[in-house]
């Protein structure tokens, strides 16, 4: 089976599922549609293998050799490990709210996955990025200040267009996010965006949604909402012309934001918070990228430093 097979439509159980992601568990629109693609993979995998297309004679074994099957297809190990975390967290509400007979998932493992150290720029490319939109223009002043605000707060790209109008404070330098799951927290700007946003707001803005309501704070060269995909392109186009090299993503900015912070003395806590992370060990990842300020305790600590 190729894993381009998925389009099928899902099962109601399946729609049933996700409408419980939706509703009771809060989770975003993009997870949801990433869990949905994953059960049509499946689905469309059992509805080829097994008997009668009966989802409840699935067995553990049967899914291993889906699973592998798969893989010797060349699907990555992550893409498997979280098809797997699908299929578990599937059958664990089958079974509990009484749509399925058994688990067949309950043993399986998933491969443990190397934590990939992400690629952080240096806070002077930082300054290159930051300086590089054409300010003059009503795209480049917009640019300019949604550079800032991801910096200073490590927001993900979804947060930043998906940023209501009304959750940022620029008085108290405070802008109120809406993460994963649902959950909110409240991050503090500094000083440098909160100007570029008060810039945008004045002369860019009304320019681009002209008379329109427009709920986002961020607004596309038509006035509408922006897409996470023509800001990674803005931010890739504005990072050739810097001149910056390697693999760089609006996401970089976030990594930044967070290895730049312990660099200069941030606790993991407070990062942790920061960046919205429900497990700390997520957050740990900057650590290993964060030698700068290890360096230089040591020169100016150690005596033979």
């Amino acid at each position: 089976m190729s894993t381009k097979e998925f389009s099928v439509e899902p099962i109601s159980v399946f729609k049933d599922f996700l409408n419980f992601l939706a509703v009771s568990e809060g989770l975003s629109p993009n997870t949801i549609a990433a869990y949905k693609k994953d059960l049509q993979i499946y689905q469309a995998w059992w509805q080829k293998s097994l008997e009668n297309h009966d989802i409840q004679r699935a067995t553990k074994s049967q899914i291993e050799g889906f699973l592998l099957d798969l893989q010797a297809q060349g699907r990555k190990e992550k893409s498997n490990a979280r098809l797997l975390s699908t299929l578990k967290r599937f059958y664990q509400w089958g079974v509990v709210y009484g749509h399925l007979d058994a688990d067949p998932t309950g043993l399986l493992k998933a491969p443990k996955i190397p934590r990939s150290i992400p690629n952080v720029i240096n806070e002077n490319q930082v300054e290159d990025l930051l300086n590089r939109p054409d300010t003059t223009t009503p795209l480049g002043l917009r640019d300019r200040a949604i550079l800032e605000l991801m910096y200073a707060s490590g927001l993900r790209v979804s947060e930043v267009v998906e940023l209501p109008f009304e959750q940022i404070n620029l008085s108290a330098g405070l802008v109120q996010v809406t993460g994963k799951g649902s959950k909110e927290r409240i991050v503090p700007i500094g000083e440098v965006a909160i100007e570029w946003i008060e810039r945008y707001l004045q002369s860019s803005r009304p320019e681009l949604v002209k008379r329109k309501w427009v709920e986002t704070l961020f607004v596309s060269r038509i006035g509408r909402p922006m897409t996470r995909q023509t800001l990674w392109h803005r931010v890739k186009n504005l990072a050739f012309d810097a001149g910056i090299q390697g693999k760089l993503s609006p996401h970089s900015l976030r990594h930044a934001f967070a290895t730049h912070l312990i660099n200069h003395g941030a606790d993991l806590r407070t990062v942790q918070l920061l960046l919205g992370h429900s497990d700390l060990s997520t957050t740990q990842i900057y650590t290993h990228v964060a030698k700068e300020r290890l360096h230089r305790i040591h020169q100016q600590h150690h005596p033979r430093g």
